[in-house]
């Protein structure tokens, strides 16, 4: 695998060092970034769909059936 040089700010080092997880060199920080930013939210993914009916009655249906779970707290004593 090549190398290559890169310049940036001592702002931009810092907000890097800070993000490091223990042995993880600089490279890795990066990768991990960028790959979180291009794997995007499930949000994202259903604005970007055309209208769909059938899967907005489905989506509509699983937000029903959720509004009538309960959950029951447990009891302290």
């Amino acid at each position: 695998m090549g190398h290559k040089t890169l310049t940036v700010s001592e702002e931009a080092y810092n907000a890097l060092t800070e993000l490091k997880l223990e042995r993880e060199s600089f490279t890795e920080v990066i990768l991990r970034l960028t790959r979180k930013k291009r794997q995007g939210d499930l949000l994202e993914y259903v604005r970007s769909l055309e209208p769909d009916p059938e899967f907005a009655s489905i989506l509509d249906g699983v937000v029903k059936e959720r509004e009538t779970i309960q959950l029951n707290s447990p009891e302290m004593e």
